[in-house]
């Protein structure tokens, strides 16, 4: 296909959306599955702009880790099948994509024995979709919803011995836009983790109405000391992959800084009003050893 535009590049000033704490004090909370005509507010905290400085992460994509900054961008990946239904069902995306993302994540993490996919989002530009970009920085899990996580997903026998033995596990989201053009609208703006002071981590619950569960996200409070990140023009050949939470952090004098990566969508100034609006999917995996 023909690209007649790039998107905009370099460094870019752009405000991110901080969290605000509750009014009352109250502890934050999230309810996850309210009906889009729900009267209830979604959530009993807020968020505050920040203009913040977001480096393009292009020019040096081989000088970040997981281990450091807990996201790692990878090049050269196999561009979206043709077939039209893979990235439109469930089905479809669990029997040829899954095996994919396997596939890379064994491949790409050092030492990983064993991967285990738990979901995956679709996110449409459309106001009506049932997903569309989350334009408030926040951490997928904390170190309480990965435990839950690896419990509710593995027998609990297995599940008992790897989180009381200290076998390393990481919940890792691997990113991508599914546009046949290099992505312009909403990029991705992603923080290293060695520059997120765990005070600015705040543990929210994510409470789902329908069936009781209640797991654990973060949102971030600002500081002007954190180092932002995107990828300019990024294809469909191309994965962002971001670690939300890594137990080897918790470790005493472990060399992994922090293992959680804070991010969200942002609307670049320098996107045309004509850009093609984002596609992505993102699909969420514990990945165990050694």
């Amino acid at each position: 296909m023909a690209i007649d535009h790039l998107p905009p590049s370099g460094d870019v000033t752009a405000p991110l959306n901080f969290y605000s704490p509750p009014s009352d004090n109250s502890p934050p909370f999230n309810l996850a599955d309210l009906p889009p005509d729900s009267p209830t507010p979604p959530r009993n905290y807020g968020s505050t702009p920040v203009p913040t400085l977001i480096h393009d992460a292009r020019p040096n994509l081989a000088s970040f880790t997981l281990d450091r900054d807990s996201f790692q961008i990878l090049t050269s990946q196999p561009p979206p099948t043709s077939e039209p239904s893979l990235f439109t069902s469930d089905t479809s995306i669990k029997t040829h994509y899954y095996p994919e993302i396997t596939s890379l994540l064994l491949s790409t993490i050092p030492n990983a024995t064993h991967i285990l996919i738990f979901d995956h989002t679709i996110r449409l530009p459309s106001p009506s979709a049932p997903r569309t970009p989350v334009q408030r920085v926040h951490i997928d899990q904390t170190a309480l919803s990965a435990a839950q996580r690896v419990r509710k997903h593995l027998p609990p026998e297995e599940a008992d011995k790897i989180l009381s033995t200290g076998t390393r596990y990481r919940i890792i989201n691997v990113w991508r836009p599914l546009n046949d053009a290099p992505l312009e609208s909403f990029p991705l703006a992603f923080a290293s983790s060695a520059s997120l002071r765990d005070e600015e981590v705040v543990p929210v619950e994510h409470r789902y109405t329908q069936t009781g569960y209640i797991g654990q996200t973060a949102a971030i409070a600002h500081h002007p000391d954190q180092k932002w990140y995107y990828l300019s023009a990024m294809q469909n050949t191309e994965r962002i992959l971001l670690q939300c939470f890594d137990s080897e952090a918790l470790k005493e004098n472990s060399e992994v800084k922090g293992g959680r990566v804070a991010h969200s969508a942002f609307e670049d100034p320098r996107t045309r009003p004509e850009a093609e609006g984002r596609r992505s999917i993102e699909v969420r995996a514990l990945v165990f050893g050694p």
